[in-house]
């Protein structure tokens, strides 16, 4: 059993086994090149790279431009429109080759690029970003004023009645990020396709018969019928609890005053009720990644989208019910960041609210404070016929230079323990990967410390091309080498399925023979003296722990306060010692469950007068948004 060092990237050109190479770098770009990209189903280089791009302090996406050649960097022309805040630092990107070499130390872009991650998605689509972009429409748009209520979600029945006003659209903008539709593109960037009020308007009145909406013909005339032909849809679910007709207390008998707002933020007929909405509907390879590989990149874009629909003077609530479970989980993450500085930039113009996840019991998370000397070793499960890859990311703080990581595969030896600053892939026989540990000294992925990335490939495949690494436990030995205490955070990265939709991929997580799965009362939190690993408390969106975003929990109408599956406040386990900065309490509540036996809430349904329910905190997260958009 050994390492193999790391091969010269086919797309960047780096040769990552160099002596510092992986050095603030994404591993996840590092381990896309490891892998030839199969991954994401290419199995060669992809000709453009999707890029979530920081910038350094004080320069601006209009000098990032110019210092680079359209040749090989594409940057949608609405991070330069008069949308984009002054002061941002952030922009997504497609770039070539060239761009690597322009990074590098005497290259034009070293010093105005901070950092980036990967936003490539499964299937990605290889069009010429300067391909000739025809405007949406051939009427001039008009910016939207007051206040206006932004979704970006997969799967919006934008011609529900709950989304019509006096039987016209409420959602005046609305772009689906595929690229297989009718619409035209975005001008200001470059892809998906853009429907108007005016067209949805148009497609309603032509499938309008005897006073009613054939809304199945709707969809299908905007092809869009494939995705929205179920009877439930997430972001129509999520749209309704923001924005639609009756709020959730409205729709529950007998329900409680909020717990933090008056009795009549319950009643039907408030500003959300009938307030403007601009719409986005994710690329769909992106809706059925729950790892999130390209989440970054298509959010980014979604509100940069939103922003650049809205006047300078208009107030916005965006609710984001979406996320992962691995990362830094102290806000510094791109995308986090990007965030933050969009709220900063607008002065309380902008609000975005997010869910702080379904998974305190999915033991996706682990944590451990090691001394010198002392090791800690990781159960980790991965599931048989995954056809997707899973990641466990490492997460060490500033200073931790003396932990050594080594992996023991199923039924295999162990590897050799790798330093600070080493990587290597486990292989076939063939030379292709089973396993990865990357392990830079810094990385892109977050601000503070580092992440050791262990990435595994699928443990099914269909076709013989496929490497399938062994099901079963993956142990994870870490020792602390260095003198003095090392807080050691590990996340599982989200492998699940999304409603629906078969892809084949299997949740893993970590086991030990201290967790208590029991059932029993008292066995949902964590006790301090419970002397696993395993932690409830910090399996929490990775995406919802910024300082300006607005993170939400789920509570239930009556019955014990909080839904089992929703990280709480206060933190059953908050004596237990974190990384630097670490969030793992949402920052407000609100309802996602009726009681402890009937979970979830009622909502609209993918076609009029449908109602379903769905479970999780993306209940909760748009009744905040609604309160938040109400006192705007």
């Amino acid at each position: 059993m050994h390492w193999t060092p790391l091969p010269k990237g086919s797309f960047t050109g780096i040769d990552w086994a160099k002596s510092g190479a992986t050095i603030g770098f994404d591993p996840y770009l590092i381990w896309a090149e490891a892998d030839n990209f199969a991954g994401y189903g290419l199995n060669k280089p992809p000709k453009w790279l999707p890029l979530l791009i920081e910038l350094a302090p004080g320069v601006s996406v209009a000098q990032f431009k110019a210092a680079a050649s359209p040749k090989w960097i594409h940057v949608p022309p609405v991070y330069t429109s008069p949308a984009a805040p002054t002061g941002l630092r952030y922009c997504t990107a497609l770039v070539r080759p060239a761009f690597f070499k322009h990074i590098r130390v005497g290259g034009s872009l070293h010093a105005l690029v901070q950092r980036f991650e990967l936003g490539l998605s499964a299937d990605y689509q290889e069009d010429d970003p300067h391909a000739p972009v025809a405007p949406s429409t051939s009427v001039a748009q008009t910016l939207l004023k007051g206040k206006v209520v932004g979704l970006i979600d997969g799967g919006l029945a934008f011609a529900n009645a709950n989304f019509l006003r006096n039987g016209k659209a409420r959602t005046q903008y609305f772009w689906r990020q595929d690229e297989q539709g009718a619409g035209k593109a975005p001008a200001g960037l470059g892809y998906g396709h853009e429907f108007t009020a005016a067209d949805i308007n148009q497609a309603i009145q032509k499938n309008t018969f005897g006073g009613l909406v054939d809304e199945t013909g709707v969809y299908d005339q905007v092809k869009m019928g494939m995705e929205l032909n179920k009877s439930v849809n997430h972001g129509t679910h999520v749209l309704d609890i923001a924005c639609g007709p009756r709020t959730v207390l409205a729709q529950i008998a007998g329900a409680p005053p909020s717990l933090d707002a008056p009795p009549t933020w319950a009643l039907a007929g408030d500003d959300a009720s009938s307030c403007d909405i601009v719409a986005v509907q994710l690329d769909w390879d992106t809706v059925v990644d729950t790892s999130g590989g390209s989440m970054n990149v298509h959010i980014m874009d979604g509100l940069m989208y939103i922003l650049s629909k809205c006047a300078s003077n208009a107030k916005v609530a965006v609710n984001l019910s979406w996320g992962t479970l691995a990362g830094p989980h102290d806000g510094s993450s791109v995308l986090e960041a990007a965030m933050d500085q969009l709220i900063t930039l607008k002065g309380g113009a902008l609000q975005i609210v997010l869910p702080v996840s379904n998974n305190y019991q999915s033991r996706t998370h682990a944590n451990q404070t090691l001394s010198k000397g002392e090791h800690l070793t990781l159960h980790w499960r991965g599931q048989p016929g995954d056809l997707t890859q899973n990641f466990l990311e490492l997460w060490l703080p500033q200073g931790a230079q003396g932990i050594e990581v080594q992996i023991t595969p199923p039924g295999q030896s162990s590897l050799p323990s790798l330093a600070w600053g080493q990587s290597g892939t486990w292989n076939t026989s063939g030379g292709k990967p089973l396993c990865a540990l990357i392990y830079p000294k810094s990385v892109a992925t977050g601000a503070n410390g580092t992440c050791a990335l262990i990435a595994v490939a699928p443990t099914f495949g269909f076709a013989k091309s496929v490497a399938t690494a062994p099901s079963g436990v993956w142990e994870v030995k870490i020792t602390n080498t260095q003198a003095g205490k090392v807080t050691v955070d590990a996340y599982i990265e989200r492998d699940d399925q999304i409603i629906g939709v078969q892809t084949g991929a299997r949740q893993s997580h970590f086991e030990d023979e201290w967790y208590d799965t029991s059932g029993n009362p008292g066995s949902y939190v964590d006790h301090p003296d419970n002397p696993s690993p395993i932690r409830r408390s910090g399996n929490f969106n990775s995406i919802a722990t910024g300082a300006k975003t607005v993170s939400v929990g789920g509570i239930r109408v009556a019955g014990p306060m909080w839904a089992k599956y929703s990280p709480r406040k206060p933190d059953p386990d908050a004596s237990r010692p974190e990384r630097p900065g670490v969030v793992k309490v949402p920052a407000v509540q609100a309802y996602s469950d009726e009681n402890p036996a009937l979970l979830g809430l009622k909502a609209a349904g993918t076609r009029s007068g449908g109602v379903v329910r769905l479970i999780g905190t993306s209940d909760a997260a748009p009744q905040v948004t609604r309160k938040i958009f109400n006192a705007l």
